[in-house]
């Protein structure tokens, strides 16, 4: 979940107070860091990634299936084998907002041989099974997106209730009990406190529900002005989603901002291939993907602020950062203009001062009371509050203080997979994707407006299958236009409420913005088009062509890009996809979008069975 320092929380009044020091120190601290890293070169490729895991207890004569709070108590043992022995460790435990559930990432990163594709499943099956050892015989841990029946009555274990109405809750939930919150750490209750707190009211996270031929509207819980959705009331609702994350470490800053907007454009292109979370609260929705689920979970605007800054703390980017994307940053960026100002000041280039003074319109929601007073010439903990704490498809990472570690970029739209083997094609094939871009010198640049909509296309339910993205119909052109510079200053500025919009004026014709990108299918997308799309995966094959690579490496790799070919061409279900047909054609299901215990259990079941290796991807997903 991003920066975890150590400290006593201050109360929301206290850290509302402060949201002007933090932003202000927060600010100073990035200038100063980021004139000490700017130039530094020459770092070579370094990536790894992060699954976050969801712990589970099967109560075999009941045959009911519940998460269980026990990560705490697995992190202790964890992270003393860490503590005792650092460079033996072939993994790596962070306690996320669950207390049921854990994020493992690899010891120590992969590097930039093509041979490390060939360990990175195996690290991951380790992972399981280094966790499976310290659980009981009963209880299992799944990469599974969301628990199916997370919210649902008696869905932990111990057994907690919510407290919806003692205002002394951290989320006053009518389905989310308190204990379900990770309490390992402070950050996370405070957070789900705080973001309640500042909004003025509970989160309000609504999901469409799919409609059987014998489903009851209005839905249990739904609003009376959307009766056909399934209402979620609690951060933790959405923040207790799993998820696939893939961190690379580019040669310097410049390369980190081209990577980070190119892959940006993949970011719904990928939400929509990892689909995996179509059951929400007990029901199946219309939904595939958790994206907006966790988005409206953090979402701490209040409604005037809605009014002018149009998203979540938890969404898509919303401005490129290279000068070959600026031209495509068409919608508007709200951000403070003083503190702008602050930055260019600070001798920050526009696109940067902008994306920087756009993550700063949020506040701190959590603040530290030993956290509060630092020295912006070394520390770095205010910007982090803020930069972590804005949970976009793209994260921009600057070198950590006095680290080896250099400017990195991190890729986070994916739906975690049921397997390791889908797991790691997935991130093998964002990491070579990074590879042929810069190899080839690619553009995927879109419009941020069109990346939006893809973004909510993305989400359908099985969009993978049946929905169009806009994408680029020449990849390959390099002569994108530049005249808006990385250091050119805002123009046409139009100031709203105190905050600052990049005012964006439209002048290209439709007609041009045609011959620029069409809608594409995943399928057309991944494996190509005639005379429009080389296909991103043929384009990995010909790289892979020009490397100096063994049989075994290639094998590899080539299991599972043709893999992914499948899924996109939709002869391989997505995950969300094979979970619908499971509860779909369970005896138990009464056409009534309702995922019973029974139907948990035995879909957990068929997922732990899976996971173990008894059956095969293929078998899997052909149902």
């Amino acid at each position: 979940m991003g920066l975890l320092t150590e400290g006593i929380p201050l109360s929301w009044p206290e850290t509302k107070a402060l949201a002007e020091h933090v932003r202000r120190h927060g600010i100073e601290q990035f200038i100063n860091h980021y004139h000490r890293l700017k130039d530094r070169s020459g770092d070579s490729l370094k990536w790894g990634d992060e699954i976050e895991y969801i712990l589970v207890k099967f109560d075999e004569q009941q045959k009911k299936a519940r998460v269980v709070l026990k990560a705490q108590k697995l992190l202790d043992i964890l992270n003393e084998k860490e503590e005792t022995n650092p460079h033996a460790c072939k993994a790596l435990w962070r306690p996320e907002f669950g207390a049921y559930m854990i994020e493992g990432t690899p010891g120590k990163p992969f590097e930039g041989f093509l041979t490390h594709f060939t360990m990175l499943e195996a690290n991951m099956r380790h992972r399981r099974e280094e966790i499976t050892d310290l659980l009981e015989r009963d209880e299992c841990i799944l990469s599974m997106t969301n628990f199916p029946r997370l919210g649902c009555e008696d869905f932990t274990y111990p057994s907690y209730r919510p407290q919806p109405n003692n205002p002394q809750s951290q989320t006053m939930s009518k389905y989310y009990p308190d204990e379900t919150t990770f309490s390992g750490h402070p950050r996370f209750s405070t957070a789900s406190r705080n973001t309640r707190l500042r909004r003025g009211e509970k989160v309000d996270i609504r999901v469409k529900v799919f409609r059987d031929r014998f489903t009851k509207i209005p839905v249990e819980g739904s609003p009376i002005d959307e009766p056909d959705v399934v209402q979620l009331d609690a951060t933790g609702l959405g923040m207790g989603c799993g998820c696939l994350q893939t961190t690379f470490q580019a040669s310097d800053m410049h390369q980190g901002r081209v990577l980070y907007d190119q892959l940006a454009t993949m970011c719904p292109i990928m939400l929509a291939l990892t689909a995996a979370s179509p059951i929400y609260r007990g029901y199946l929705t219309e939904t595939d993907c958790r994206w907006s689920v966790i988005s409206a979970s953090v979402d701490c605007r209040t409604p005037e602020e809605k009014s002018f800054i149009p998203k979540s703390r938890c969404d898509s980017i919303s401005s490129y950062l290279s000068a070959e994307g600026a031209k495509y940053n068409d919608i508007p960026l709200p951000y403070n203009q003083r503190d702008y100002e602050h930055l260019r000041q600070g001798g920050v280039d526009h696109l940067m001062a902008q994306h920087i003074a756009h993550l700063f319109v949020r506040d701190t929601i959590c603040l530290l009371s030993e956290k509060v007073h630092q020295n912006d010439e070394e520390d770095t903990d205010h910007f982090e509050n803020i930069q972590s704490t804005n949970w976009q498809t793209m994260r921009f990472k600057p070198p950590p203080p006095n680290s080896s570690i250099g400017w990195r970029v991190e890729f986070r739209p994916c739906d975690v997979q049921i397997s390791d083997f889908e797991n790691a094609a997935i991130v093998c094939f964002i990491i070579l994707l990074t590879r042929v871009i810069l190899a080839y010198d690619l553009n995927f640049l879109l419009p941020i407006s069109r990346v939006d909509e893809n973004m909510k296309t993305a989400q359908k339910r099985d969009a993978c299958r049946k929905e169009k993205f806009y994408f680029r119909r020449n990849i390959f052109n390099a002569s994108v236009n530049t005249e808006s510079s990385s250091d050119s200053s805002s123009n046409g500025d139009e100031e709203e409420n105190g905050f600052q919009t990049n005012g964006y004026h439209k002048e290209t014709e439709e007609e041009e913005e045609d011959d620029e990108y069409e809608l594409m299918t995943l399928c057309e997308i991944f494996n190509g088009k005639s005379n429009t799309c080389p296909g991103l995966i043929p384009l990995i094959f010909d790289y892979l062509k020009t490397m100096d690579i063994d049989s075994n490496t290639y094998g590899t790799i080539e299991k599972y890009l043709k893999y992914l070919q499948k899924r996109a061409s939709g002869e391989i279900l997505t995950d969300a996809q094979w979970i619908r047909e499971q509860v779909l054609k369970h005896p138990e299901y009464k056409h009534d979008s309702i995922v019973s215990e029974r139907i948990t259990y035995d879909l957990l079941k068929r997922i732990q069975e899976i996971q173990n290796g008894k059956f095969t991807e293929q078998i899997l997903k052909s149902g």
